[in-house]
């Protein structure tokens, strides 16, 4: 490719980069199910585990989010519930990555910008912890996903839209490289080009109770389906933009 025609990256964070369904999920969504339970409670008893996974699961079907729904439906403080959601403690125990990460992202041509629904505490913690921060050009987290001052997160479509006019970036020239299906078919209806990784996928609803099939086919809107981040240059052929 050449300078002017490289694409632009935009990378999730969370079972992307980093195996999250290992300990990082486990212990985030503990520390979400004791926050739903206390909102949803009387004041003095936590709510059953019936109704929080059923409220987990209800939002993040409808808003993409559960955060999302726990803001319109119960007044929670988003920032609250992002900072005690993430309190997990330190990354050594946690944290698996493939090697050669690093590599990969200065191998691929082009600009990467970071492009997670987690928050900036958390996910600027943990790419300092893995090391590469330093090749992302921007570090966009679920704080800075606002439109009209409300917080639209992945799989917003005006969100992505409002990130790409900031940026200056055609959607034919960004890659989306995503673990999460409905996060790549919105991107696909705005144009962007798209990437699914799969390695690290277990589970198909938030809570770690639905498994997902073993073989799961590439949809339609997904470009280039790949087990591991790092097969991205092998498949840049098929990335290539169509002008």
């Amino acid at each position: 490719m050449t300078t002017t025609s490289s694409p632009v990256w935009l990378f999730d964070l969370d079972n992307t980069l980093h195996d999250a369904s290992h300990a990082i999920f486990p212990a985030i969504s503990a520390n979400m199910n004791t926050y739903i339970a206390r909102v949803l409670g009387d004041g003095t008893t936590p709510a059953a585990q019936e109704l929080v996974d059923a409220t987990r699961t209800g939002y993040w079907k409808r808003y993409g989010a559960t955060l999302l729904g726990m803001i319109r439906h119960h007044h929670v403080d988003p920032a609250d519930f992002l900072r005690r959601t993430h309190d997990i403690g330190a990354f050594q125990d946690l944290v698996r990555t493939e090697r050669g990460l690093s590599r990969l992202l200065r191998r691929l041509p082009g600009r990467k910008i970071l492009l997670t629904n987690a928050p900036t505490a958390y996910s600027t913690g943990l790419v300092k912890h893995i090391g590469l921060q330093r090749h992302f050009a921007h570090h966009i987290a679920i704080e800075d996903m606002r439109v009209h001052g409300q917080l639209r997160p992945k799989p917003s479509k005006l969100m992505l839209r409002r990130l790409l006019r900031r940026h200056g970036l055609a959607p034919g020239r960004c890659i989306l490289v995503e673990d999460t299906l409905v996060n790549l078919k919105h991107a696909k209806q705005l144009g962007l080009r798209t990437v699914w990784v799969t390695q690290y996928l277990r589970y198909g609803d938030p809570i770690g109770k639905a498994p997902l099939p073993r073989m799961v086919k590439r949809p339609a809107w997904v470009d280039v389906k790949v087990k591991s981040v790092l097969r991205l240059p092998a498949t840049m052929n098929r990335l290539r933009r169509q002008d």
